[in-house]
């Protein structure tokens, strides 16, 4: 068990149902500002209010502000936002609300697969946001972590995705949905998540359009773009497919937890269109790999046509091997022959013959046409 997980267990060994005095670590200041923007005084909490009936009731500057409050607003809940949390903080709100140790640790280390928990009345949720960067033509992911409980929502935010501040500005200015609780305010964030997809399906599918292009092009780059696609679209599945099984799973509990009908409508307009961009995104995974093996094909039937101009050329450069080499032995011959006569030997029989010079242009003579004839017969010249 990791050392973290043992403070963390340590933080609930005393009752924690909103003790009269918050720790420390609550008492921090952190000025509220609207979700997703960073708080002035350095502090992780970016927003934290508390709603009552569906209407704000007040903007506190730290979690014991905020805590005090909800403690002494009947029919209250608090929605607190926190964008990387330090530990300290965490704890402090997982003491308030009675928060799973596990749920608070899977928070603090972030890098977890979108789930659905639920510990006695709390649930904890995990969602993978994400954004279309056209600048840099990627996608960047983010992780939000909610605790959703009778009188709270909390959100812990790992990366820039998604806007929180739109969802609770909505949120607000739909004070019927609202007041129907932090259920509520679970669909609008579920629904911002999912709705925040279309951009980045419209992204993908555009790179993709521009990577056949290029796959046809001849683009000696685009084998390395599809692989980085390839990648970002594998990233994009592992944050779209657990949310059908968290929108079954809230689907499964309406009637045990008694969720409003209305709720329930909007989460089944969720679930669809959690459904369809996952279907798009499963295209585009079948989309690539058809794809790169064309790409593999092309590339293939660019190399053996490489080869074939490759062989060809050794092939003519053969043959031209072939004749200076014939004519080199045919003038070897000769040079040979004279090479031999041309000696300055004093004992040397043939040059005192009467026929020892018609002889020698004889035999080079003789040498070089049966030379002739042999590679003229072999095709070498």
């Amino acid at each position: 068990m990791s050392e973290r997980r043992l403070r963390a267990l340590r933080a609930f060994k005393k009752p924690a149902k909103r003790p009269a005095e918050p720790g420390p670590a609550a008492d921090k200041p952190g000025a509220s500002a609207p979700d997703g923007e960073p708080s002035p005084r350095g502090s992780s909490v970016i927003a934290a209010a508390v709603y009552c009936d569906g209407c704000r009731t007040n903007t506190y500057d730290s979690l014991a502000e905020t805590f005090q409050e909800l403690r002494e607003t009947d029919g209250g809940m608090a929605w607190i936002g926190l964008h990387r949390p330090s530990e300290a903080e965490l704890l402090s709100v997982a003491e308030e609300f009675d928060l799973h140790p596990l749920a608070v640790e899977d928070a603090l280390e972030a890098h977890q697969r979108p789930k659905l928990e639920r510990y006695g009345d709390t649930l904890f949720v995990v969602l993978r946001a994400a954004r279309y960067l056209d600048d840099a033509e990627e996608v960047d992911f983010g992780e939000l972590h909610l605790f959703v409980g009778p009188d709270f929502v909390i959100t812990v935010r790992h990366g820039a995705a998604p806007d929180l501040a739109s969802v609770r500005r909505r949120m607000e200015d739909t004070p019927d949905l609202l007041k129907r609780g932090p259920e509520a305010v679970l669909y609008a964030i579920l629904d911002a998540v999912v709705d925040g997809y279309a951009p980045v399906v419209a992204g993908v599918e555009n790179d993709v359009d521009e990577i056949e292009t290029e796959v046809f092009s001849g683009d000696p780059q685009v084998s390395r773009r599809i692989y980085e696609l390839s990648r970002e679209v594998v990233e994009f599945q592992r944050a779209t497919r657990p949310l059908t099984r968290i929108l079954e799973g809230l689907t499964a509990g309406f009637e045990k937890y008694g969720i409003d009908e209305e709720l329930r409508r909007y989460l089944r307009d969720v679930a669809d269109h959690s459904t369809h961009v996952t279907e798009r995104v499963d295209g585009f995974r079948l989309a690539l790999q058809d794809i790169l093996a064309v790409n593999a094909t092309l590339v293939t039937q660019q190399q053996n046509e490489e080869m074939r101009l490759l062989a060809r050329a050794s092939h003519a450069q053969n043959e031209e091997i072939k004749k200076i080499s014939s004519w080199a032995a045919i003038l070897f011959a000769p040079t040979l022959v004279g090479t031999i006569y041309g000696m300055n030997f004093r004992h040397m029989p043939e040059l005192h013959w009467v026929l020892g010079y018609p002889f020698a242009i004889l035999l080079m003579a003789v040498v070089c046409t049966s030379l002739y004839v042999i590679f003229k017969r072999r095709d070498w010249l």
